[in-house]
């Protein structure tokens, strides 16, 4: 596939198929995605890759909780900044309203977090979810690079005729996915990795709604500086 076309066509998917994902094709993307820059050559990531019947329990402990209403975790970063303000917040409102409506979800309606939550920690659907973490003594340099591998890993996998969807929801169930992997209860300790994002893996359903959310102008968010 062309870079332009996998980057075109990439975007979060929120229904995958119960079509397996074959071990041989993530183990190839995962491989190329490994040469995604990374600053000093430190790689600071490490995934981990849930399938099968560790991640139908995942998703049920997870929806568990979020059809109870748990408010989560005890978020380690922040999502978003405490304050949004112009032109983010319009940015963040136009999408989230695109969003509820691709999902048939009235943002009226009083269950809608239980809802979304639920959508979510089901990783819609998908057969495959990495887990990315990094290592606790890293900064926001090393959290930057996490972001270009994980780019990297998306266009891959549309290479291969995937989809994904980058979750950063799975922080709020972070002790539940560590128990899942191994990598401890979540508790924040010094020893422990910090969970960045759950990336969710697949083929599309077919009939889903799809959903591409706008993009700014080019004259918003670049600038070119001419000689």
């Amino acid at each position: 596939m062309d870079v332009y076309e996998a980057v075109e066509s990439r975007r979060a998917v929120r229904a995958f198929s119960d079509q397996p994902v074959p071990e041989e094709v993530l183990e190839r993307v995962l491989t190329a995605a490994a040469q995604a820059p990374s600053s000093g050559n430190l790689q600071p990531w490490h995934i981990y890759v849930v399938t099968g019947e560790p991640l139908a329990e995942l998703k049920r402990r997870a929806t568990a909780r979020a059809l109870a209403g748990d408010p989560g975790d005890e978020r380690e970063y922040p999502m978003y900044p405490a304050e949004l303000a112009p032109p983010y917040l319009d940015r963040f409102a136009a999408a989230a309203a695109q969003r509820y409506e691709a999902l048939g979800i009235d943002r009226d309606d009083p269950e809608r977090p239980k809802t979304i939550a639920a959508l979510n920690s089901e990783a819609f659907g998908a057969p495959v979810v990495l887990f990315c973490y990094l290592d606790r003594a890293m900064g926001p340099g090393q959290w930057g690079d996490a972001g270009m591998y994980l780019q990297t890993v998306m266009l891959l996998l549309r290479a291969e005729g995937l989809h994904s969807c980058p979750q950063v929801m799975w922080t709020m169930y972070r002790k539940t996915v560590g128990r899942t992997v191994g990598v401890g209860a979540g508790t924040g300790a010094d020893d422990e990795p910090v969970l960045f994002c759950g990336l969710s893996v697949g083929f599309e359903k077919e009939g889903a709604p799809r959903l591409r959310t706008g993009r700014a102008d080019l004259s918003e968010t670049v600038s070119f500086v001419r000689g």
